[in-house]
């Protein structure tokens, strides 16, 4: 053996590995193999893989498969793992082998060398087997995807919907605050009857409650998992009460609930239960991004633009034009819901190559759903420190435009009629008069009755104008 390198062996031979690497003979090989990308999993299905590792030596021990100081190496080289304290040995590339066993191997092998070094073996030395020990009662093909849920939960409860909550209590006391800015409402991006602020504010915090709601639904069915089903589905190789014993360790280590599958057939060639948590993703993104435009919309000008709002001014936004300032976390967040937007679609593919009893896109799915997580949220938490908290209403241009809004005719409908209403609608947009001086000129209604008719906050509440 060179002073840079060991030599390891694996079922298809010898295999130069570099001497100080934790990973073996197998990692080694998909590393070579798999030069694709820069790509690599995430710190957050690292340490869910080290979790699952963790709770299967725990189950294995239990069930009396696993000598208790073999057990107690790997449970902490696991965690370990978990800790992050070894990333820079998980080297293999997104693109792999569509099981992910190449990864699975990979953390077999960390895991076994460090175990074995708490045991006073050299690294390489197999005194912990990666296969034997580490991998005891499991396969590839129900740890990897038992740790695709794993991964997802946990940054779906503890990072995605703290910070969709956060934004919801913002959008939500926004709301609150400009419940009394009357102004114009649109639709087809043209002139509409009359609304508030604070109902515009109050939608965006609804479609966020909304999407809170589905996520958390999402985030539960996750929580199915194929832990117990080895290689097909059958569970060859797993002892009676492996899974439950494992899955209660699992539980119990990240605050989450997860649960043995009734049908590992069904979970480990699809993955339905996950693209359906990225449909919530995506469903959040285009809410996301819908309230993202409409408040770039709402504050353009500040002389040519509809000018409602008045948003933070945080950076210059011109590299030319001297004063300009954009509304860049607008931006950010449309951006970054498209690129959950392309995720989903990775996913829906990758979920039609369940090929008999196995799907074999698993690692593309978690990097797209774990990616998208974390984009969503960090843009949701800088979307609401850096813009929404600091939003203000410019309250008199919300006036003037209200004003001048020939729709506000259509609570006349009940007292003249639709064409006459029509006529006066009209008339108002094209000679740049209110519907009051229009109204007033034709002499169709008194001044009371115009005042009853006109009352735009009314107009913004259910019911019929001039009626009680």
């Amino acid at each position: 053996m060179s002073t840079d390198y060991r030599t390891e062996r694996d079922s298809l031979g010898d295999v130069r590995v570099p001497a100080d690497a934790l990973y073996g003979a197998q990692t080694q090989r998909a590393k070579d193999n798999f030069p694709v990308s820069d790509l690599r999993f995430s710190r957050r299905f690292i340490a869910a893989l080290g979790h699952v590792k963790q709770a299967a030596a725990h189950a294995n021990h239990a069930l009396g498969r696993l000598a208790p100081e073999t057990a107690d190496a790997i449970a902490e080289a696991a965690q370990e793992v978990i800790d992050g304290a070894h990333d820079d040995e998980f080297v293999v590339d997104i693109f792999q082998t569509g099981s992910g066993t190449s990864t699975n191997m990979n953390a077999n092998e960390v895991i076994a060398n460090r175990a074995s070094e708490k045991m006073g073996e050299a690294r390489g030395s197999k005194a912990v087997h990666p296969n034997d020990d580490v991998n005891m009662s499991q396969s590839s093909n129900d740890t990897i995807p038992t740790t695709l849920h794993v991964a997802a939960r946990m940054g779906l409860e503890r990072d995605l919907l703290p910070a969709l909550e956060a934004l919801h209590e913002a959008l939500a006391a926004k709301a609150e605050a400009f419940d009394d800015v009357l102004k114009s409402g649109r639709t087809h991006l043209m002139d509409a009857t009359p609304v508030r602020l604070g109902q515009e504010f109050g939608g965006y915090a609804a479609q966020i409650q909304h999407a809170i709601d589905r996520i958390q639904e999402a985030s539960e069915r996750l929580g199915e998992v194929t832990l117990g089903g080895t290689a097909t589905g059958t569970g060859l190789n797993c002892p009676d009460g492996f899974p439950e014993t494992a899955l209660q360790r699992l539980t119990d280590a990240t605050g989450l609930a997860f649960h043995k599958t009734d049908n590992h057939f069904a979970q480990q060639a699809g993955k339905e239960l996950y693209l359906d948590a990225h449909g919530a993703l995506n469903t959040l993104a285009t809410a996301l991004l819908k309230i993202a435009n409409d408040l770039r919309h709402l504050s353009s000008g500040p002389t040519s633009g509809l000018g409602e709002l008045k948003l933070p001014v945080i950076q210059p936004g011109s590299s030319i034009m001297p004063g300009k300032v954009n509304p860049v976390q607008s931006e950010q967040v449309m951006m970054v819901a498209t690129q959950v937007t392309g995720n989903h679609q990775t996913i829906t593919m990758a979920n039609t190559h369940g090929n008999f009893e196995l799907n074999v896109m698993m690692p593309v799915m978690a990097h797209a759903m774990l990616q998208s997580i974390d984009l969503l949220a960090n843009s949701v938490g800088a979307f609401r420190t850096k813009c929404i908290e600091g939003i203000e209403a410019d309250r008199e241009r919300c006036r003037e435009l209200l004003e001048l809004n020939p729709s506000i005719a259509t609570a006349l409908n009940t007292a003249i009629g639709y064409d006459q209403a029509s006529t006066v609608a009209k008339t108002a947009a094209a000679e740049r008069e209110s519907v009051r001086e229009v109204v007033k000129s034709m002499d169709l209604l008194s001044d009371a009755e115009l005042d009853e008719y006109l009352d735009v906050r009314r107009m913004t509440e259910p019911g019929v104008p001039g009626e009680a």
